[in-house]
């Protein structure tokens, strides 16, 4: 029940035509280029890949072509949130299209109690048999005690972070390894998180999610290996170079946390197409910046490598 994930996490990116109908061949492309760079695991239809914009039916075919093109080589995890209905529905139409496990995004808008986020989590955990990551972020977050009761759901196998509270997330890891008798997996799940894995690393959160390896695999692979080798001088140096300033680009429109990623696969060679609104594609000139901070990550990496020679 438990999976094993080892290795930067992969959240492909969903391509949509011109006319804004999923292109399924090119998502297939995606996704068989993403794993043939060796991914820990494969995340479709996420925060990434859109989940907010697409319905049940697109979704499924999504998931299943996804899985397809994984076929077993690592685990395949699909979104499911929003209303409950919504999320009981996405969930098992993830089974019936073979995804092998769930990551539970936040309810619609609503502000809730802990006891109805228990709740929440407790009926889409039991619309299937998946092992489900839940994700701390938004409206959706966890105390100390939630989190120990949500552990305890038995196909509940780990929680992602995404509100960047180290104090808390810290206080939840400790509790849920004391009162939680399973093995449990701790995600940091912030935009770019390589920016902010080091310090999750140090209160026992190993995992993160990447979107960096949706366009720049190269790039994600390299910090990740730099950051378990103890080489912190590449580390540092793809931080300044590329990690930092796509953080200060992708800070200035909201949104640039997907349609960046998305503009970025498509400078790789592969025509993902627009977002669907209200997000927007980046301006020519954000575009520029993307291409040079790209440019001079990829330059420090083959500095790197021509030194280890």
């Amino acid at each position: 029940m438990n999976p094993k994930f080892d290795g930067v996490l992969f959240f492909p990116v969903t391509p949509f035509t011109e006319a804004g109908t999923v292109d399924l061949d090119l998502l297939a492309q995606h996704v068989a280029k993403g794993v043939d760079a060796g991914p820990g695991g494969v995340f479709i239809a996420c925060g990434t890949g859109e989940f907010h914009a697409l319905e049940p039916k697109e979704f499924g075919e999504i998931v299943r072509t996804a899985v397809e093109t994984v076929a077993g080589r690592v685990p395949v995890y699909a979104g499911a949130g929003g209303s409950i209905a919504q999320a009981k529905l996405f969930a098992t139409a993830a089974k019936a299209n073979g995804a092998d496990g769930l990551l539970l995004l936040p309810p619609y808008l609503v502000e809730m109690p802990a006891a109805g986020l228990i709740e929440y989590t407790r009926e889409v955990a039991a619309a299937t048999d998946l092992p489900v990551i839940v994700y701390n972020r938004n409206n959706a977050r966890y105390t100390e005690a939630s989190a120990i009761e949500v552990a305890k759901i038995p196909t509940v196998v780990g929680i992602k972070d995404g509100t960047g509270d180290l104090d808390q997330v810290a206080r939840i890891v400790r509790a849920v390894k004391d009162n939680v008798e399973k093995d449990f997996l701790f995600f940091n799940g912030l935009p770019t998180a390589e920016t902010t894995q080091q310090a999750y690393r140090a209160i026992g959160v190993p995992l993160y999610s990447s979107a960096t390896f949706a366009f720049a695999p190269d790039l994600a692979l390299a910090f990740y290996n730099a950051l378990e080798s103890g080489n912190d001088a590449l580390v540092d140096a793809l931080s300044a170079a590329f990690f930092h300033p796509l953080v200060r680009l992708r800070d200035t429109v909201p949104g640039y946390a997907v349609s960046l990623v998305k503009a970025g696969v498509a400078m790789e060679g592969l025509p993902a197409g627009p977002v669907r609104p209200p997000l927007i594609m980046p301006s020519s000139a954000d575009l520029t910046e993307l291409h040079a901070i790209i440019t001079a990550g990829r330059a420090v990496l083959s500095d790197a490598l021509a030194q280890a020679r």
